[in-house]
């Protein structure tokens, strides 16, 4: 799995300027789970067709492993950033966690990669895709994706 285009995509995706504050404030702000909006982009970058059944289905692929497994790590990450024992080296368990947790993303990202539909020649344009499949997640959500943080996405994703 470590060399599945999705995963070099997300890195690639992640790795680019903006690309990671904005989706950690889609997370924190609006509840989105960056794995999913990095799948859904991967879809839209590589013409492969969502519709909102889709996005659906693809939440609740992932959503059982999030809400047991990856969000009790981000949480005991997070916690981990203040000083909780003084005069202890916790750095090394922290990186450690931080490890753990960047594994579970990609397991649910192979999870992902693995029932994506496949690419279709006739695909609209990666951008207008990647809009109309964070707007289907938005409506799954039930509330916006914050702009900033939505176009500062789809700025990296230009490579803008």
């Amino acid at each position: 799995m470590d060399d599945h285009p999705l995963w070099a995509f997300a890195l690639a995706l992640y790795g680019r300027p903006g690309a990671a504050p904005a989706c950690l404030a889609l997370q924190d702000k609006a509840g989105a789970d960056v794995i999913l909006v990095l799948y859904l982009i991967w879809c839209a970058e590589t013409g492969r067709p969502l519709d909102a059944e889709a996005v659906r289905s693809a939440d609740a692929a992932v959503a059982p492993w999030r809400a047991a497994v990856v969000a009790p790590l981000r949480a005991v990450r997070r916690a981990m950033k203040a000083p909780l024992l003084p005069g202890l080296a916790t750095e090394p368990l922290r990186d450690r966690i931080k490890a753990a947790e960047i594994e579970a993303e990609r397991l649910a990202l192979g999870v992902l990669a693995a029932s994506a539909p496949a690419p279709q020649p006739s695909a609209p344009e990666p951008l207008a895709a990647a809009n109309r499949y964070l707007d289907l997640y938005a409506c799954h959500l039930g509330r916006p994706l914050p702009r900033g943080p939505r176009e500062a996405l789809l700025r990296a994703l230009a490579g803008a």
